[in-house]
């Protein structure tokens, strides 16, 4: 895959799940710091990055609480982000996996744990890349690396100047584009989604951007039946993309 080398940059990761992943997955990592004060519940950590030939330094207490939230459990490392696919090199994705495409629209999402959240679920149902604004979003960072649980390291981000340019070149590729949005006036359980799709989902706070929702093919809601109004933007992903497979895989 082509990756934008502009966007590539070094970064810190943190805690023990966003590392193995890291490590599983191939990243360039440059070095890893672990807490002298925990080495002996980290002798995995330390076995793992050994074992492929990675450098391990050890660090006092205070490095990690001082360069990192909590969370970071005593574990870090210095890796050459691989940044954002190129979009045109994402659309290339489903026919070469001969599969209908399954493209995720994030729009505005801006909140760090909630796209790392999606990221992770979308990568564990085989979406095959996200496209984000490269404006009004949280954008491919350790919170995010963090909260998708490493899953950063395995699906495809591509990030555009223009979203409506995006869709509009998606839907000359024979890709329907659906808008979830609590405005839909049809629900989920009545949409088909077998054929090539991408879904959009809006921010936290409001939604999907009218003028985004304008070049949607379709507009639906998930139907909630509880006195509360709306789902968090993490949850209602991972209940659409679940779906979707379910539909997928014909059951």
């Amino acid at each position: 895959m082509t990756y934008n080398s502009k966007t590539t940059k070094e970064e810190w990761i943190y805690g023990i799940n966003p590392l193995l992943e890291a490590i599983r997955g191939g990243a360039k990592i440059k070095s890893v710091c672990i807490s002298l004060s925990r080495q002996r519940n980290l002798s995995n950590i330390k076995q793992k990055a050994e074992e492929a030939g990675l450098t391990v330094v050890f660090k006092d207490e205070n490095f990690f609480d001082k360069m990192f939230p909590k969370g970071h459990q005593g574990v870090a490392a210095l890796i050459l982000q691989k940044g954002y696919i190129e979009f045109d090199e994402l659309l290339k994705i489903p026919e070469r996996k001969k599969e209908h495409a399954f493209f995720l629209i994030l729009d505005c999402i801006e909140d760090p744990r909630n796209f790392g959240a999606i990221l992770r679920t979308a990568e564990a149902a085989g979406v095959h890349g996200v496209i984000i604004p490269s404006h009004k979003s949280a954008g491919l960072s350790p919170l995010v690396y963090k909260a998708s649980a490493g899953a950063v390291e395995y699906i495809p981000v591509a990030q555009v100047s223009n979203l409506k340019h995006a869709i509009e070149a998606l839907k000359k590729e024979g890709v329907w584009v659906y808008g979830a949005d609590m405005e839909g006036k049809e629900t989920l359980w009545d949409m088909d989604f077998t054929y090539p799709m991408a879904v959009v989902l809006g921010s936290e706070g409001s939604g999907i951007r009218r003028t985004v929702k304008e070049h949607c093919d379709h507009i639906f809601k998930i139907p909630l039946t509880g006195n509360v109004a709306s789902l968090n933007v993490s949850v209602a992903a991972g209940v659409l993309i679940f779906e979707i497979l379910r539909q997928r895989q014909g059951k």
